[in-house]
This record gives structure tokens, C-alpha cells and sequence, in this order.
């Protein structure tokens, strides 16, 4: 038994799940691992999360982030047990009916549960933020630039340097001026994949919230283009508009600035993606993120089309490669 796992035993001990049958979930792209903790005599569950502290966030971000949505009346998991300095968790359960899941059974439930979505976000960024780092022009545009570095470098065996250096000065550009103004409480993975749907529960807290340790202060367009650009399914058009439609029209903000914002974020997180994918393939051995990478170039694509980006547009269209099948196995056999 490693000494992870003897420390983790060690901390389950003084819960009651101190018995509990310990099955392994499916992890996702960090270095966490998580476990689904079963009392053998009242059947309840709970879910136990091993973060590393030397290889991925501190639980301590989580246990803030989780705490404070839950304060604002959204449906965060409660922390049941903590070990900060090892970086163990044991959380509340939330269920397995993941949005993609429970679409992939009952597509007509999409407008249902993406309004319930939506409005958590009306909520959230109405209440107070807390103190988090800025997720700001330069370091948007810092992982923007991955889709040279690691997308384009891994496809072509080399990127084009100077292309990259004007990408960054006109793209650090279009996002002070399109993306400045009040800033809210992101989430910054805010997907179909991520959230669960719990019906026994009323109006907002239907939607469990998962992942959002790394979050930051931002735009208040960056969740809801994150949950509407999704590379892991594919939302109907219609409700991406009516979901633009339901935002704008419960907070007020002005309708233009929040679509061109949209648009321009939207460029920013699947050019993220285009790189954080590629190095998951190839630098971290995850070759099943390249079947994603097709969704966010379409994406990508589509808010190219916005005029705020403009002077970008052609630049990225002819310095990135495209993810033609030759070029996506590139990256699953690096």
C-alpha cells in the first residue's frame, strides 16, 4: 500500500465510511482521482477526491469555492472531511446524472436544463465576488498563444514565431477593449460535463456544480459561452440563442457589448483549448483529447466571423493548421 493510500485510509477512518466499499470513478483531465464510498449498512454515499498537492490544485480552493456557492444557495458538494496539507477531500455525492448524460436519454430535456444553467449564472454573477486572481488580457491571451506553442507545434513539428508574436499584440488588444468592465466569479469549465442534474431539487439548486477550483474573476460571458461552445456535445443552435437571449435579459447588460464579448471570449477558450488538448495528447499520454479538437476549431471558426476579430481572423486561419484526420493522428501518436 503506497503511503497516499494509507493516509487517505487514515482520514475515511474517522468518518462514517470508515467500512465503506471503495469503487474508483472515472477521472477526468487533472491529476485528481476520485472514489465512490458506500456504507455497507445504510447505503449512503459520499464521494472521496485525492488532489496531490505537488500535481494539481490545492483542495483548499475547492473547499473555499464550494463554501461560497454554497453560502450564495447554489448547489455545491458540502465537505464532509478534509486533509489540506495531503490533499484529500470527502464530499457530499451528487449523483451520477451528468447533463451529458441525462441529455444523451432525454434530448428534450435540453432547453430544460440549460435554462436551469443559465439562471444559476444570473445568480452567481449577481452575488458578492470573492477575492480570486483576474483572469485578464494578458493571460488570456498567454493561453490563447498554446494553439501555436503546443497545437500547431505538435501538427507541424514547429510553429510560426512571428505570427504568434502578432497574434498576441493585436488579441491582447481586442480583449481590453471588448472584454473590460465589472468582473464576476468564473468558473472557467462551466459544461455539460461538469454540472448534474438533480430534480428533486428546486428551481437553481437543481444544478450541481462540479470542478470550479481554478476559478478566477471575469467576464460575465465567459461560463456561458463555456457552456454553450461546448467541445463535449453538441447544444442546439436554437438554445445558444435563447440562452444569450435569457442572460441579456435578466441582468440588463447591454446586448451588443455581452454578444461581442461572447464571441471574442469564445475565440479565446477554444484557442486554449486547441493547445491544452494538443499537450494532453502528446505530452501527457491522453491521445482521446484529440477526437475533441475538431469541436473547438468549429467553434473557433464560427467567432472568427465576429468583426471585433477582425484583425486576427486570417492570421489564425492560416498560421494553425487544420484538424484533418492525417493531422489529428499526428498528435495521437506523438
Amino acid at each position: 500500500m503506497t503511503n497516499r493510500a494509507v493516509l487517505a485510509k487514515a482520514l475515511i477512518a474517522q468518518t462514517p465510511w470508515s467500512n465503506a466499499e471503495r469503487v474508483p470513478l472515472a477521472g477526468d483531465a487533472s491529476n485528481r482521482r476520485y472514489e465512490r464510498l458506500t456504507d455497507p449498512d445504510t447505503g449512503r454515499t459520499a464521494i472521496f477526491m485525492d488532489s496531490p498537492p505537488d500535481k494539481a490544485e490545492p483542495v483548499e480552493n475547492f473547499v473555499r469555492m464550494a463554501e461560497y456557492l454554497r453560502k450564495i444557495g447554489l448547489s455545491a458538494p458540502e465537505i464532509y472531511a478534509e486533509d489540506a496539507e495531503f490533499g484529500f477531500l470527502l464530499l457530499e455525492d451528487l449523483g451520477d446524472d451528468l447533463f451529458a448524460r441525462v441529455l444523451e436519454k432525454n434530448p428534450g430535456m435540453e432547453r430544460e436544463l440549460y435554462e436551469a444553467a443559465t439562471d444559476v449564472l444570473v445568480e452567481l454573477h449577481a452575488a458578492p465576488t470573492l477575492s480570486l486572481p483576474s483572469y485578464d488580457p494578458a493571460l488570456m491571451t498567454e493561453l490563447a498563444a498554446l494553439s501555436f506553442t503546443k497545437y500547431a507545434q505538435a501538427v507541424l513539428g514547429d510553429h510560426d514565431a512571428d505570427a504568434r508574436v502578432r497574434f498576441e499584440h493585436r488579441f491582447a488588444d481586442i480583449l481590453h477593449h471588448e472584454t473590460s468592465g465589472t468582473k464576476v466569479v468564473i468558473q472557467r469549465d462551466y459544461h455539460a460535463e461538469n454540472m448534474i442534474w438533480l430534480p428533486n431539487r428546486k428551481g437553481i439548486k437543481r444544478v450541481g456544480l462540479l470542478d470550479f477550483q481554478t476559478a478566477m474573476l471575469g467576464h460575465p460571458a465567459y461560463d456561458l459561452m463555456s457552456m454553450l461552445q461546448d467541445v463535449r456535445r453538441n447544444v442546439a443552435p436554437g438554445i445558444e440563442m435563447r440562452m444569450l437571449n435569457r442572460y441579456i435579459a435578466a441582468t440588463g447588460v447591454n446586448d451588443y457589448g455581452f454578444r461581442t464579448a461572447y464571441a471574442v471570449l469564445g475565440a479565446q477558450r477554444n484557442l486554449r483549448i486547441l493547445g491544452g488538448f494538443a499537450r494532453l495528447a502528446t505530452e501527457y499520454g491522453k491521445p482521446r483529447y484529440a477526437d475533441l479538437i475538431p469541436a473547438a476549431w468549429a467553434h473557433l471558426l464560427r467567432n472568427l466571423e465576429h468583426p471585433a476579430l477582425v484583425t486576427v481572423s486570417d492570421l489564425l486561419r492560416t498560421a494553425l493548421p487544420a484538424p484533418t484526420p492525417e493531422n489529428l493522428d499526428r498528435l495521437r501518436q506523438t
